[in-house]
């Protein structure tokens, strides 16, 4: 028996072992020791960062090049192999995982900046690069990429997922910020969704398709990415509440006045203490808002002026705001950081980071009533989120070995999607479907769901292509 053979489960459905052999032995000859079987190597790529089980695949092919994933995607498309693109894994809702086996495509060395347009204020990346390598190559042009959803991830992942975070209630989600697409279909063909002009008419916005298809329509290879122009000045602000209400009472206030606030983040009380505890700040343990403000010297004085008179009507206390970059950097690590505070808060916890979204008028609402569950619940569980757009996360950390847990963060899970569902939101804002939502899309989406079946089995009418998120098939 080869070595291609051996690790493979005898009770895997799909493609066979037979099949996944074959392309393993030929994915050897064109990748040699770019092709891992380790199954250290191979776990590592079946997991994101969060509770979902690891599924991991039956091999790992390191591409370097968007002429190799075709190849990859020929061979795997031929034996009918699965096939899951990975970036760097910091996904949430299992979006990695390989329910098949497979093949995983790990883009991670296609890390080249490609193309810059400063006069276009554009560029061109290959899906590999991460957020702060983009951002610290383009330091000199006077240009930077906004989306920022904490973690380094690469922005084929961020494209592949819909990404948005701390900005995007200023910039919005990478929806509205790639121009095209390079990405390779389930039968091979390699594709360009369009040019680079900022706006066009021509045919289906096949851009749009595949920006938040999570890799089961296509496997991106290239990113055309808008750029913005570095305000002059940015200043961050803190201010904590007297109660959660008044902290929500104001973003939703800041918003309908039309205040353009480039960062507006609300972090509940128990957030507040394993930040502190874990980023070493010494910030008053309550209901806070950071924020953040790009403009001129006088706009942003302007507009940190105006939020604290909102804050100031709303219970908020000891506004403190600042242009110093090094406290800047200290605030927003520590918010990057609020996951990784909450798990740390409970040693040995696994994580389970939930989302959703919902409009403005109603987030107050949404966001109290999960509280008080979480109030009357033995689950110790923050509340953070990008409330500028009507988007927060509950961080559930849980014990292994205490499956009550699993069963009430289920349950408080549950009642909060269907929560925003009533108020007409969504049951994630930003983390994608993966596996972790698949179950809430019917009730959100209702018919929509089966024209997006079609819509996959149309592309990928063999369920190659990341199977298991999104849809069943």
């Amino acid at each position: 028996m080869s070595e291609a053979a051996e690790h493979l489960d005898p009770a895997a459905a799909g493609p066979g072992k037979a099949a996944v052999t074959t392309v393993i032995e030929g994915l050897r000859g064109q990748l040699g020791d770019r092709l891992s079987l380790s199954q250290a190597v191979r776990e590592q790529h079946g997991r994101g960062e969060t509770w979902h089980a690891t599924k991991a695949p039956d091999a790992v092919a390191f591409a370097e090049s968007a002429d190799e994933v075709q190849a990859i995607v020929k061979l795997c498309a031929a034996h009918k192999v699965p096939v899951i693109a990975f970036g760097t894994g910091t996904s949430l809702e299992g979006h990695v995982a390989a329910e098949r086996g497979g093949i995983c495509i790990d883009v991670s060395r296609m890390d080249k900046v490609l193309q810059v347009n400063p006069e276009d204020m554009d560029v061109r990346v290959e899906p590999g690069v991460r957020r702060k390598q983009l951002n610290e190559h383009l330091r000199d042009t006077g240009l930077f990429f906004p989306i920022d959803p904490g973690a380094d991830a690469s922005l084929g992942g961020m494209a592949a997922t819909r990404a948005s975070g701390t900005n995007a209630v200023r910039y919005g989600t990478m929806r509205e910020n790639v121009l095209s697409l390079e990405a390779v279909l389930a039968d091979g063909r390699k594709i360009r969704t369009a040019r680079r002009a900022r706006k066009s008419s021509a045919g289906y916005d096949l851009t749009r398709l595949l920006v938040g298809s999570e890799g089961t329509l296509g496997i991106i290879t290239e990113i055309t990415l808008k750029l913005y122009g570095i305000p002059e000045a940015v200043s961050a602000a803190v201010c904590p509440f007297a109660s959660l209400e008044g902290a929500v009472a104001t973003t939703i206030e800041t918003i309908q006045s039309g205040i353009p606030v480039a960062r507006i983040e609300i972090l509940d009380d128990v957030q507040m203490q394993d930040l502190n505890a874990y980023s070493g700040l010494s910030l008053p343990e309550r209901d806070t808002l950071f924020l953040e403000f790009h403009g001129t010297q006088a706009s942003v004085k302007e507009q940190a002026q105006l939020v604290q008179e909102i804050a100031a009507a709303n219970g908020g206390e000891d506004f403190q705001w600042t242009t110093k970059p090094e406290a800047r950097t200290q605030l927003w690590q520590a918010r990057h950081d609020a996951a990784y505070a909450a798990k740390a808060a409970v040693p040995g916890g696994q994580l389970w980071a939930t989302d959703v979204c919902v409009p403005i008028s109603r987030l107050a609402e949404c966001i109290m009533q999960t509280k008080q569950d979480l109030q009357e619940s033995f689950l110790r569980a923050p509340i953070v989120g990008h409330v500028g757009d009507g988007n927060f996360h509950v961080a559930f950390v849980l014990r292994p070995d205490h499956p009550e847990e699993f069963e009430e963060a289920t349950r408080i899970n549950d009642r909060l999607i269907q929560r925003a569902l009533s108020m007409d939101g969504t049951c994630t804002g930003e983390h994608g479907v993966g596996n972790g939502k698949i179950k809430y899309l019917n009730a959100e989406l209702g018919e929509s769901v089966s024209v997006m079946r079609q819509i996959k089995l149309a592309l990928d009418p063999d369920n190659i292509l990341n199977p298991g998120k999104i849809v069943p098939v």
